[in-house]
């Protein structure tokens, strides 16, 4: 699991994908930042962090579509499903590979930024800050299992980014859909497994633990989707 976890890592420097990635990142959360506290001056990134959310439809595709869908495309398919390590250790060795990509280049852009609002103002609303930072992570890494699954499924990586933008995008999108629909219990359902309603309390600072709960399993979920995949491929 190391070992393929260690050549995922070296992947994204080897490949222009890191490096794309984290540019964009950082570039489209700096401009959000610098809107959301400078320009608006503001000290409360609650609506900072939401807006960020909107990025993932872009980024996280970069990160996900090439994780099982490369391996595919190059042929090295079988070596991986014939290989000693097990299904489970080999998606959870991709998976935590992107999650770190992401969670350092997340975590970078936004100690940089807190660096600079820092020697302007000290009203930073620290809880705040830290509620929404786990908030993302979770998100984040609930996003990165759904772009493993659906780069399970094909070996085109065009195909899989598309699938997981449009995957993503839904998922964001529920909280407003669900206002569109007159039925109050079918709305009220949606509600509870749209991604940005139980995001709510993190960027107040409210630690909520359903909502921790929730996000690890929908990740939890798609990664024994991801297994089921492979394990299915395996003998077939």
């Amino acid at each position: 699991m190391l070992a393929i976890y260690k050549r995922e890592m070296l992947s994204y420097f080897t490949s222009p994908i890191g490096y794309i990635f984290m540019a964009m990142f950082m570039a489209m959360s700096g401009i959000l930042f610098s809107f959301f506290t400078f320009l608006m001056n503001s000290t409360s990134v609650s609506t900072y962090f939401t807006f960020l959310i909107f990025i993932f439809i872009i980024v996280i595709p970069l990160l996900t579509m090439k994780l099982m869908s490369e391996e595919k495309k190059l042929k090295t398919e079988q070596i991986l499903l014939t290989s000693p390590v097990s299904i489970t250790s080999i998606i959870l060795a991709k998976f935590f590979a992107a999650f770190t990509m992401f969670g350092i280049t997340f975590i970078a852009s936004e100690a940089i930024h807190f660096f600079v609002i820092g020697r302007y103002t000290e009203n930073i609303n620290y809880p705040e800050v830290m509620g929404t930072v786990i908030g993302v992570l979770l998100i984040g890494g609930a996003f990165i299992a759904v772009g493993l699954f659906i780069s399970a499924l094909t070996e085109s990586q065009i195909v899989a980014a598309i699938s997981t933008i449009a995957a993503v995008l839904l998922m964001i999108c529920l909280s407003f859909i669900a206002n569109y629909i007159p039925n109050d219990l079918l709305a009220n359902v949606i509600r509870w497994f749209a991604i940005l309603s139980r995001f709510s309390p993190f960027t107040i600072g409210i630690l909520d633990l359903a909502s921790v709960i929730y996000y690890i399993s929908l990740a939890v979920i798609f990664i024994f989707l991801s297994v089921r995949v492979y394990e299915k491929r395996r003998w077939s």
